[in-house]
């Protein structure tokens, strides 16, 4: 008696996608599928248990190196432990809807074990599959896909379950049978074609940060008269640019107005926390995130509303380093501030009188800016240059800079 052999049957992981391109797919995946496809790239750069691993784990590491660059020693590989933070408190909830994870690009060396055809006729969902031994690398999301690994590794650690993250889904695009030399190009073009964001502006989105929050809340209690008309400050601040044009409706960023907020706060301190999250544990000793809001927002919202014709008129008072050195002048009244150094209401309001804030290189070069051979004054410095210079102006009448910006 002989037996038949069974048809073949193609076995492995299969994953529900839509193809975008000849030679690529968008889908979804769980993350024990993930952990089981891509091994950990921390694991595959550890000397010790590569060479204890099994001969498919060894050869994708090699992969991965063509088209990686390492986690180890690196502020990639440093990013790693705050991002598995980040998305353990998305998953148990903790940041509401506001969180978010980028699909991770994989690369599928070598052709597609099978593929099905469309599963609803027009829908242009198919199955396809990827046989055990493929090498899966990542080749941009690779922080995040080692995130994911730690946090499977050990869920109890970040306050969540096996079961919990067996119920997430990944979102994922995939390229399949690229070369090495191909696969190399998607990582460059993702890594230095995209724009990096500034992170001061990057900071001033980020809804989580206290200064931020205060910030917006600033803007909220402000109305200015234009043509007799008034109109909310927030209509003149701009929170998508890093720097407002001429042509532009807005007078400032949120980000400079985020810098007035902090330094308001920390005094000189802040301004080397212009491009760090500002987190409410973290305020000044004494200091209670409360009372620095009640404090703050009244403060500064009366501050611009007694100065708002030089807001509109788009001074020297909306250059991020003068508003900066202004957060710090104020910072003398705040309740927490040094006692030695602390000034009354109304002695600040005798420094800030006599300034002249028109755009002038008489007034301003050299302190917060700086004149051109045309003799145009730029005020670029920023906040950790020059801000540190026009507090010194402000809170000191009598030094050569003090002069200069009051016309003396």
């Amino acid at each position: 008696m002989r037996l038949t052999m069974p048809t073949a049957v193609v076995e492995g992981t299969q994953l529900t996608v839509m193809p975008f391109r000849a030679d690529a797919v968008i889908g979804t995946m769980s993350v024990p599928t993930l952990v089981q496809l891509v091994p950990s790239p921390r694991r595959e750069e550890d000397t010790k248990t590569l060479k204890a691993a099994s001969g498919a784990v060894r050869r994708h590491a090699e992969l991965r190196s063509l088209v990686q660059r390492a986690l180890k020693s690196t502020q990639k590989g440093k990013n790693v432990g705050s991002y598995a933070e980040y998305i353990a408190d998305g998953v148990k909830g903790e940041l509401g809807a506001g969180w978010s994870t980028p699909p991770i690009t994989f690369w599928h060396a070598g052709p597609l074990a099978a593929l099905s055809d469309e599963l609803l006729p027009g829908t242009g969902l198919r199955t396809l599959t990827i046989t055990p031994g493929t090498s899966v690398v990542a080749i941009d999301g690779e922080t995040q896909t080692t995130a994911w690994h730690e946090l499977y590794d050990d869920p109890e650690r970040y306050g969540l379950t096996y079961a919990e993250l067996a119920q997430v889904r990944v979102p994922f695009e995939l390229y399949v049978d690229l070369t090495v030399a191909d696969a190399r190009q998607i990582f460059y073009d993702r890594n230095v074609q995209g724009v990096v964001v500034a992170k001061n502006l990057a900071m001033s989105m980020d809804q989580r940060d206290f200064a931020t929050r205060l910030a917006h809340r600033v803007a909220e209690a402000v109305k200015v008269d234009i043509d007799g008309k008034p109109v909310p400050f927030t209509k003149l601040v701009n929170a998508s640019k890093r720097q407002v044009g001429k042509t532009d409706a807005e007078v400032i960023t949120l980000s400079a107005l985020r810098a007035l907020v902090i330094t308001a706060i920390y005094g000189r301190g802040g301004l080397s926390r212009s491009a760090e999250t500002v987190h409410e544990d973290e305020l000044p000793t004494g200091a209670s995130a409360e009372q620095v809001e009640q404090c703050v927002v009244p403060l500064l919202a009366r501050l611009i509303a007694d100065r708002s014709e030089h807001f509109v008129s788009r001074s020297a008072l909306t250059a991020p380093a003068v508003l900066a050195g202004l957060g710090i002048a104020v910072h003398h009244t705040a309740p927490w501030t040094d006692p030695v150094n602390a000034l009354g209401a109304d002695e600040l309001h005798r420094l800030l009188s006599d300034i002249r804030w028109e755009r002038e290189a008489c007034y301003w070069d050299g302190v917060a800016a700086k004149s051109g051979a045309s003799g145009r004054l730029n005020f670029s410095g920023g906040v950790k240059d020059s801000g540190g210079r026009v507090a010194d102006a402000i809170l000191y009448p009598g030094t050569e800079a003090g002069r200069r910006i009051r016309g003396q």
